[in-house]
């Protein structure tokens, strides 16, 4: 399977780096093909200037973004939940790269759309410091009504896997240690 794993933390010093680390190179042990970016090693400017009325020139490392996207089966990303959710450079990196035209379309004469992304899955993993019951009832998941619904799946790409890992900062390193093992044994067949 070709698979587009984006580490969407922007430190590559993080719990995030070690579990997508373990993830790619189980990926790979199984035979899949994998294709990496680190958001933190991204060149790109994540603001849009003039919102969507015009799409910015993208940068060389979103034009890769965009074609491992489009080259995958199978899309893995990796981000911490900051304020109940995602980092401010990979909220500009969704906004940049999935736009109009390359992720979806409107239709002209009426309210619905074409999911461009069609025939891909993804699998999300989540890490906080929170306890799961606070980010289900204080935040309703809002990470995940934003990355998951209004996000893939607007664009098409079903299914999508979640796996949170909540309490980071109350963890110690066997416990951690084990949820990058774990990780390792999520790697799809």
């Amino acid at each position: 399977m070709k698979i587009f794993l984006l580490l969407a933390h922007p430190d590559n010093n993080s719990l995030n780096t070690a579990l997508a680390d373990s993830y790619e190179q189980a990926a790979r042990k199984k035979g899949h093909e994998v294709r990496r970016q680190n958001l933190g090693e991204m060149r790109f400017d994540p603001i849009l200037w003039q919102g969507y009325k015009t799409v910015q020139e993208l940068e060389p490392d979103l034009k890769q973004a965009q074609e491992n996207i489009l080259w995958c089966e199978h899309w893995v990303i990796f981000y911490p939940i900051w304020w109940g959710s995602v980092p401010a450079l990979f909220k500009g990196f969704l906004d940049r790269t999935l736009y109009a035209g390359f992720a979806y379309e409107y239709h002209q004469t009426n309210p619905l759309w074409d999911k461009l992304l069609k025939g891909r899955s993804a699998h999300i993993f989540t890490t906080c410091d929170a306890p799961w019951w606070w980010i289900y009832f204080a935040y309703r998941n809002s990470d995940l009504n934003m990355v998951k619904r209004a996000v893939l799946q607007f664009c098409g790409i079903s299914p999508v896997k979640v796996t949170r890992f909540f309490r980071v900062r109350w963890t110690d390193e066997k416990e951690r240690q084990g949820w990058i093992q774990k990780v390792s044994k999520l790697v799809i067949v």
